[in-house]
C-alpha cells in the first residue's frame, strides 16, 4: 500500500540538485530508511545512469516502497531490501554511494553509529555518504522551528532528537570518513557529505 509524505514532494528537487554534484557517474546508490518510497522513485528517474537500491527496516515502509516501484518505478529502481541501520551486518556487500534522508533525528544514536559503520564496510575511498535533515551547528543559530521540533521529538522518544554536526563529524572520523561538503537546504535543513579518507 502506497504511503505519502508531504515533505518528500517538497524537498525532492532541492535534494536532487545537490546529488547531481555529489553522486558518481555510474554504480549503485543505497538509500537507507527510504520511508514511503517517493524519494526513491523521484531520484531513480532523475539519475537513470545509476542503479537505485531503496531500503527500510519497517515492513509497512517496504510494502509502500514496493507499491511505488511497481506503479511508477523506472527500470533502474531495484526492489527494496530490509536494512536496520543499527544492525552489525546488512544484506548488501557493496555500493557506490549511500543516501540517508531524515533518519538521524528520528532514531536512536545507535542507528547513526550503525549507519557510519555500514558505510565504512560498503564504500570505497572517496565514495560519498550523503545525509539530509535538520541538525544543530556550533556558531550557527538554530531556528526556533528546529528547536521546537527537537523538543517534540524528545517528548515522543527520549532517544530521538536533532544531532550536533560536531558529533556527526567525530563519528565520521572514527569510521574513516571526512566531511567534504555542507549545503544549506530549504526549511532549515542541511546536507552533509562525508567521504572515505584514503
Amino acid at each position: 500500500m502506497k504511503r505519502h509524505a508531504p515533505a518528500a514532494a517538497r524537498n525532492a528537487e532541492p535534494i536532487s540538485e545537490v546529488l547531481a554534484h555529489e553522486l558518481p557517474q555510474s554504480g549503485l546508490v543505497l538509500e537507507i530508511a527510504s520511508g514511503t518510497g517517493e524519494h526513491a522513485v523521484f531520484m531513480a528517474r532523475g539519475f537513470p545512469h545509476l542503479d537505485w537500491q531503496p531500503s527500510d527496516r519497517d515492513a509497512d515502509g517496504l510494502a509502500s516502497i514496493e507499491a511505488w516501484r511497481e506503479d511508477a518505478g523506472p527500470a533502474n529502481l531495484l526492489p527494496p531490501i530490509a536494512i536496520d541501520a543499527s544492525a552489525p551486518t546488512w544484506p548488501i556487500d557493496h555500493c557506490d554511494a549511500i543516501l540517508c534522508i531524515n533518519m538521524v533525528h528520528i532514531s536512536p544514536w545507535s542507528a547513526t553509529e550503525g549507519l557510519l559503520r555500514g558505510a565504512g564496510r560498503l564504500l570505497a575511498n572517496d565514495r560519498p555518504l550523503i545525509l539530509y535533515g535538520p541538525y544543530i551547528e556550533q556558531d550557527v543559530e538554530t531556528a526556533p522551528s528546529n528547536l521546537a521540533f527537537d523538543a517534540s521529538l524528545k517528548a515522543r522518544d527520549s532517544a530521538w532528537g536533532l544531532r550536533e554536526v560536531s558529533a556527526m563529524d567525530r563519528l565520521a572520523r572514527a569510521n574513516g570518513f571526512r566531511r567534504s561538503a555542507r549545503y544549506e537546504m530549504p526549511a532549515n535543513n542541511i546536507m552533509l557529505i562525508y567521504r572515505r579518507s584514503a
